[in-house]
């Protein structure tokens, strides 16, 4: 088999043990917003997940307010959460403000955990 053969193969075989979106995303469900016990992604928080072939996860996520006093806390959180996943070799975590979060990018279940709590969503 030539070099590039191998390779090839080997670059597809790591490919092949990265986790889906779906699965980043059930792992991200153990980091909850402090303020708001939700988890992030129920509170629409993860806008994109990118998983490259060498293993490298980018997130573009928000907060639900800019200026948030744990920022740090919960990106280390995040990184914690996805680097547990087999396959992942470094994550990158992005805030963004554009499109700004509402209550309206929340999940179903999120609401419904909402309204539980008493709020009216």
């Amino acid at each position: 088999m030539s070099e590039q053969t191998q390779s090839g193969s080997s670059a597809a075989a790591e490919a092949s043990q990265l986790p889906s979106k779906e699965q980043i995303l059930e792992a991200l469900k153990v980091v909850k917003d402090p303020e708001i016990p939700i988890n992030i992604v129920d509170l629409g928080l993860i806008y994109d997940v990118d998983i490259k072939p060498n293993g490298m996860v980018a997130i573009d996520m928000t907060l639900t307010a800019i200026g948030c006093p744990v920022q740090d806390m919960i990106k280390a959180d995040v990184e914690l959460a996805v680097m547990r996943l087999p396959g992942v070799k470094g994550v990158d975590v992005d805030f963004v403000w554009s499109p700004p979060w509402t209550p309206a990018k929340m999940s179903e279940e999120g609401k419904k955990q909402m309204r539980m709590f008493g709020f009216n969503v």
